[in-house]
């Protein structure tokens, strides 16, 4: 194939002019600058013009300088020299340490989908353990299945994950892979401290596209990720557990390279392809006869708006979903996990069992009729309740309280030794509160005082005491006598008004007596 020139640069999209054969959609060219800065077809137009991404923001291409078409795509190193190792979106190492050679692993396209498996058996789901309550509890993890936890700025998405890593990667069952997309880099290498002290890098890949590189490299992390995954499962018949901080990144750096490409958004504001770019990085994520893929994947909720379009096109992917409220955060509560907006539809008595199904009805009923007491107890107080709703309100409290947890990878922060729990150790404590077993205070910091209210029944006095007017009552007859007084004065002014010739009539004695 006959080299191409480049036409014109903006920004990361260099336009590249090829005479006769053009090269393939998603292909690496190689620009002769003496840097070998590779670019990244993105599509094609008539008369031989490639759009193409400049993946490292390489400023040293000039126009009219050669352009050599490769033959192949991104292809990232995968396999045994991957473990414990960091890598960029191509393949390239974070961590400090050697490259890894050419012949020492093999390689993969990361833009080329697997073969689509013929085999249809589906297998007996299996729960996985997490340590988490809440997690245990109400969006139970099960192998080859996705849980999203979704939330704002600030309330606890990274800290989850990386208990979850801790928690899991411990067990020792199957390879965890970590993605950062578009996220802080303190956060990545303090993951990389935890999981280097407790000794799990021996079972971990992680590949990072942090929000310090470029849209390009920040959305094609994530793809990267997944072919990595992909080799483990298909090839060496490996249980992947994927980690992905954070999947909003991704559209947002796609929808950033739509910007840059002039494509006109869709009415959400995102880039056109948006479905296309989410259907086609979850469909990856996926079990099949070799191994299964069990992802947990943060979604970051911009402005706290749970109907962002790119979060709704994220959140129809997923199994499970964990929602972290600011509302609960603010109250001291971790992980700060609203209870009723989390929901699961593996919550089935086929995966989860009898108990587990049952008492999470329970559960939720509970917690759905706290609610609605809470908006009444502002109001008339708690006392007021009836002993049936004070029962149940005085347990929704207990079980909010319950689902609270120290976590392990934030003990060196706080000083606090971290808490793990079975799955049987946690049905076992829902269930003696709902028994009213246990032995759990209540107490959160509210205040059951109720209001003074008007109307109430005054207590009749002991025997031998006064019966004395209170302060409102005698003010209520004073008020009373001017009142009377007032009427009478009205009576005279008329008297004088309309019949002042005549002489004033004396009121009669008992009149006196009763004006008196």
């Amino acid at each position: 194939m006959n080299p191409g020139y480049v036409v014109s640069i903006k920004d990361l999209v260099v336009r590249v002019q090829f005479e006769d054969e053009t090269p393939r959609i998603n292909e690496i060219v190689h620009v002769d600058n003496g840097a070998d800065t590779i670019l990244l077809v993105d599509h094609l137009e008539p008369g031989g013009i490639a759009f193409c991404l400049n993946i490292r923001s390489d400023r040293r291409i000039e126009k009219n300088m050669k352009v050599t078409p490769s033959g192949h795509g991104i292809e990232i190193p995968v396999g045994e020299p991957t473990i414990g190792r960091i890598l960029d979106a191509v393949g390239e190492p974070l961590d400090g340490q050697p490259s890894i050679p050419m012949d020492a692993a093999e390689r993969k396209d990361i833009l080329k989908l697997p073969e689509r498996s013929s085999d249809f058996s589906i297998r007996a789901p299996e729960i996985l353990e997490t340590g988490i309550k809440v997690i245990d509890f109400f969006t139970p993890f099960v192998k080859g299945r996705k849980v999203g936890i979704i939330g704002g700025a600030g309330v606890g998405k990274t800290v989850l994950t990386m208990e979850l890593i801790n928690n899991v990667a411990q067990s020792g069952s199957g390879l965890s892979f970590f993605t950062g997309i578009g996220e802080r880099i303190r956060e990545g290498h303090e993951l990389w401290d935890t999981l280097r002290e407790n000794d799990l890098l021996k079972n971990t890949c992680m590949f990072f596209g942090q929000m310090n590189e470029n849209p390009v490299q920040r959305a094609l992390i994530g793809i990267s990720s997944v072919a990595g995954a992909e080799y483990f499962r298909d090839t060496q018949n490996k249980d992947i557990l994927f980690f992905a901080d954070n999947m909003y990144r991704f559209i947002q750096a796609s929808n950033e390279l739509s910007t840059i490409l002039d494509q006109v958004p869709n009415e959400g504001g995102y880039e056109p392809t948006i479905f296309s770019d989410v259907k086609t990085l979850q469909d990856r994520l996926s079990s099949n006869e070799n191994g299964s893929i069990t992802s947990v994947q943060t979604i970051y909720v911009p402005a706290d708006d749970l109907s962002d379009p790119a979060v709704q096109m994220i959140q129809h992917e997923l199994d499970s979903i964990l929602v972290l409220s600011r509302k609960v955060a603010e109250q001291g509560i971790r992980p700060a996990v609203d209870l009723n907006l989390s929901t699961s539809s593996l919550l089935t008595p086929d995966i989860v069992g009898d108990r587990h199904y049952d008492l999470n009805v329970k559960v939720m009923a509970l917690l759905r009729k706290y609610d609605s007491l809470k908006s009444i107890i502002a109001i008339i107080g708690e006392n007021e309740l009836s002993p049936a709703d004070r029962a149940d309100y005085a347990k929704a409290k207990k079980l909010i309280k319950n689902f609270t947890q120290n976590m392990n990878v934030m003990e060196k922060h706080i000083g606090i030794p971290g808490e793990t729990y079975t799955r049987e150790q946690t049905l076992d404590s829902i269930e003696a509160i709902l028994n009213g077993t246990d032995d759990i205070d209540a107490a959160d910091g509210e205040t059951d005082t109720k209001p003074k209210q008007e109307g109430e029944v005054k207590k009749a006095p002991k025997e031998g005491e006064k019966d004395t007017p209170s302060d409102s009552e005698q003010d209520n007859k004073e008020h009373t006598d001017e009142d009377k007084n007032k009427d009478k004065e009205e009576k005279n002014k008329k008297k004088h008004r309309f019949g002042g010739h005549k002489k004033e009539e004396k009121e009669p004695e008992p009149a006196k007596e009763e004006a008196k």
